[in-house]
């Protein structure tokens, strides 16, 4: 019989997931909800100065914008620290994994972004060590030397944990769009409904986002958005401000 569209995916109910993997959606689900406390509300990635300068002035303009920043800018390459860090960390090589920190931490373009990337980073390795411990976390985290920015430290915790990459992958974009989302709203204004139609229309972007950060090398990084970079600058120096970034 063909499949309509109607239809659930397949899927064997009897057998559910193994422990394993169930409490590796757990962590996922938790590490990276918007109740996390890694303080990303109170950071808009320049889309405050943005929307000041007006780039963005409704639900669409907001949409081009993450879409670019997903595709082309800080969200691939932060796909691609995490995609690296997780692949270093799990297979213990330590001096990739302090390289790979270093170049994620020397990557970011303006103050405001490296203390937003650097601050929840921090955060959400003290807090996974305090709540979520495991074997070879303080080693793994020791071993990426000076500070680990946020992509880094989910690819790092992620690995610690025997998290598949992948779905560490998506559940990071998602949240990093979901938080985009989130300021984004609280500047323009949105409502919940359109935010939740923002989150949907970017499903497609953030599922190849993901895809290509995980096939790419450290030789594949590089953003074009350079309007946003900009954006994250000139905040700095914004008059009215509610975030930090």
């Amino acid at each position: 019989m063909l499949m309509t569209t109607s239809e659930p995916l397949a899927f064997d109910d009897r057998r559910g997931m193994t422990a394993d993997e169930g409490a590796a959606l757990y962590r996922l689900m938790t590490w990276l909800s918007p109740g996390f406390p890694v303080g990303a509300f109170s950071y808009s990635s320049g889309i405050e100065w943005a929307v000041e300068a007006g780039d963005i002035v409704d639900a669409a303009s907001l949409r081009d914008w993450l879409a670019a920043m997903l595709a082309d800018g800080s969200g691939f390459c932060d796909g691609v620290f995490l995609a690296q860090a997780h692949r270093a960390a799990s297979a213990r090589d330590d001096a990739q994994l302090r390289e790979i920190a270093e170049l994620a931490a020397a990557f970011v373009p303006s103050r405001e972004r490296q203390l937003e990337t650097s601050t929840q980073g921090r955060a959400f390795i003290e807090i996974a060590r305090a709540a979520w411990s495991c074997d070879g976390l303080d080693e793994r985290v020791a071993a990426c030397g000076g500070a680990v920015v946020y992509p880094v430290a989910v690819g790092v915790v992620s690995a610690a944990h025997a998290i598949p990459l992948a779905p560490a992958m998506h559940a990071f974009l998602h949240a990093l769009v979901s938080n985009w989302i989130s300021a984004g709203a609280r500047l323009v204004p949105l409502g919940q409904t359109d935010s939740q139609r923002l989150l949907a229309a970017l499903e497609p972007a953030v599922v190849v986002t993901a895809g290509r950060a995980l096939e790419a090398s450290l030789d594949d990084l590089g953003s074009a958005t350079f309007r946003a970079d900009l954006a994250s600058l000139r905040h700095e120096t914004q008059y009215t401000r509610l975030f930090r970034s």
